[in-house]
Parts: C-alpha cells; sequence; structure tokens
C-alpha cells in the first residue's frame, strides 16, 4: 500500500479571512521537522513510499517525495510532481463539489430543487422530496452503499443507484452515503451534457493547468508513474480505480476514480483556501459561491460529522478524524 499526504496549513484563517493569515508561528518547515515521522511508516511497513505537501493559499511551504512506488529498491521512486494517487473519496471534493459549484452559481441547478427534476429514473418510494441540498449535506436519508460490483455492467449499477429508496426521510439525519455522491455526478452529466471527468477537467483542471497531473482512467502510458492500490494475483494493480463501485460503473463516478500527482493537489486545494482562484492563475470561482458551499450546513453529533455543501467539518463528532484539526469550514 502506497500513501500519499497532503496538508495545507489554514493557520486558524477560514475562507473569508484571507487578510489575516498569518504565518505559522514555526514557520522552518525543513526535512528534520518530518522526515522521521514519515520514513517511520515506511520502516514499519506501512507503505512504501509516501509524498507531503505543506502549504498556504499563496505559498508552499515544503513538499517531498519519499520511498518507492513499490516494495524494493528497482521500484520507481516516488515524485512529487511526476507521481500519481488514486484519491478515492477525495474525488467527491476535487472533482465533484466543484462541479456543482459551478453550475450552482451560474442557475443551472438549484440546490432546493427535488433531484428528480434532474434525474427522472430516481422516482422510487419516499425519493420525492430528496433534493440536492440534501445529496450535498448527506442528509438524503439513502444508504451508505449498494453491492454495485455485483451488477453486470455499468447501465445496471446506475438503475441501482437511480432506483434505490431512503432508508429515513430526508433531512433527518447526516449518514456518509458514495450513492449521494455518485448522484451528484449524474446530475452534472445530466445538465451539462458532459461526463463528470469532461466537464471538471474542461471547467476547472484546465484553467488550473492541471488538466496533465489530475484525471479519472488514466492512460496506459501512465502505469510506471502511477502508485499501485492493491494486489491481483500477486502482481501489483496501478491505474484502475481501487473503489469497486466507481470501477463497475466504467472508472468515473462522482464518489471516486479520480488521479492525481502531489502538487496538483496542493494546487487544487490553494484554489480552494484563495476562494476560487490560485496565484497568477484565472478566477473560476466567486468567492461568494466558495463561501456558501463553505458554510457548515449540518451540525455534528456524536459519530457523525459536521457538514458543509460537500465538505466534512469541524467538529467531526469523531474520535479521530480524516479532517485533522485545521479544517474551519
Amino acid at each position: 500500500m502506497v500513501v500519499t499526504v497532503l496538508l495545507l496549513l489554514q493557520t486558524s484563517v477560514t475562507p473569508g479571512q484571507r487578510s489575516g493569515i498569518n504565518t505559522p508561528k514555526h514557520s522552518a518547515f525543513d526535512s528534520q521537522t518530518f522526515d522521521s515521522l514519515v520514513m517511520r511508516g515506511i520502516r514499519e511497513g506501512v507503505y512504501p513510499g509516501a509524498a507531503l505537501v505543506i502549504g498556504r493559499h499563496d505559498t508552499v511551504l515544503f513538499a517531498k517525495a519519499y520511498g518507492h512506488l513499490r516494495w524494493g529498491s528497482k521500484s520507481p521512486a516516488v515524485s512529487i510532481n511526476d507521481t500519481f494517487w488514486d484519491l478515492a473519496s477525495l474525488t467527491k471534493v476535487v472533482a465533484t463539489t466543484p462541479s456543482l459549484m459551478l453550475l450552482v452559481e451560474r442557475g443551472n441547478v438549484e440546490l432546493d430543487t427535488p433531484v428528480v427534476r434532474y434525474i427522472a429514473e430516481f422516482n422510487g418510494p419516499g425519493t420525492a422530496a430528496i433534493t440536492v441540498r440534501h445529496l450535498m449535506t448527506h442528509t438524503s436519508g439513502l444508504r451508505g452503499t449498494l453491492p454495485l460490483r455485483d451488477a453486470p455492467d455499468s447501465a445496471t449499477a446506475l438503475r441501482m443507484v437511480f432506483t434505490t429508496t431512503p432508508v429515513v426521510a430526508p433531512g433527518l439525519r447526516m449518514v456518509y452515503s458514495d450513492l449521494n455522491a455518485i448522484l451528484l455526478g449524474e446530475i452534472v452529466h445530466r445538465v451539462s451534457g458532459q461526463p463528470l471527468d469532461v466537464f471538471v477537467t474542461r471547467e476547472v483542471y484546465a484553467p488550473l493547468g492541471l488538466d496533465q497531473q489530475m484525471m479519472f482512467r488514466p492512460p496506459k502510458r501512465l502505469e510506471p508513474r502511477i502508485a499501485p492500490t492493491g494486489l491481483w494475483h500477486g502482481h501489483p494493480v496501478a491505474g484502475i480505480v481501487n473503489d469497486p463501485s466507481a470501477a463497475r460503473l466504467g472508472g468515473v463516478a462522482g464518489h471516486a476514480g479520480l488521479f492525481a500527482t502531489a502538487s496538483a493537489l496542493g494546487r487544487y486545494a490553494q484554489f480552494m483556501l484563495g476562494e476560487g482562484s490560485v496565484p497568477g492563475g484565472p478566477r473560476i470561482l466567486k468567492s461568494e459561491t466558495v463561501h456558501q458551499f463553505t458554510q457548515v450546513a449540518v451540525t455534528a453529533r456524536r459519530g457523525a460529522s459536521a457538514r458543509t455543501l460537500g465538505w466534512e467539518a469541524l467538529p467531526t463528532g469523531e474520535e479521530v478524524s480524516s479532517a485533522g484539526t485545521l479544517t474551519r469550514r
């Protein structure tokens, strides 16, 4: 297993407070600070390689690659700029959420419109009241997942999602669900007329200069640069999304399927911290849209995260959270 790590320091500042960003108290980020932490994981056999990027909205403070893509010194070394990682559920916030942000900003999607208005097939018992907002905040009442891997093809898998019914009424509680993100990805497809991967590449990744470093279904020629995510009959698997539901859906789905380099992920994080733009780059989203999507929409309860529109927020309601401790919205 190979792990990639990205840490973008907000230094106690939320979107909308850029003028208050301060230099971290301990601003001398160097190898002495992090090498022992990352290398311990390699020595203990947790992962053969890792990429660490630390930065703010305006600059990268530290970036370094460690180890190799696979166990063994003859395996290619990890690279900040060239190694691709399976981003798994980060797809939800790096592809699906910005796509919805754009469509909402342009008036093509309305958050409080029932999902069935965009996906006519989503018309089973109890689904009429589920809105786009419910999907974005994981309050739709849908179950967490379905056995999509058992479907004979992608069309059947998608129909399984369309015909699922909520287990509780929408709006009652937060249940993190891949189905919400899959439906959102399909809304992007239906509204824009383009598959999620095509739309987000054209509208977000290309303007950010990331279309060669952030993509779904990476081509075969990139396989030597992709960190393996599993084994098949003893051979490392690289370049095929590890999530079985996303794989059954053809490798492009709203909940998983995106691959990216560490440097690309860092630039995307700067785009969000920069309220819709990056230093020296174009404005892609209005700052008002970023604020709208990063306000806490669902408060935390025991065992369940606080949510914004698309994002997890603090407090998470969990003892240990992948959101860390610096995320403020």
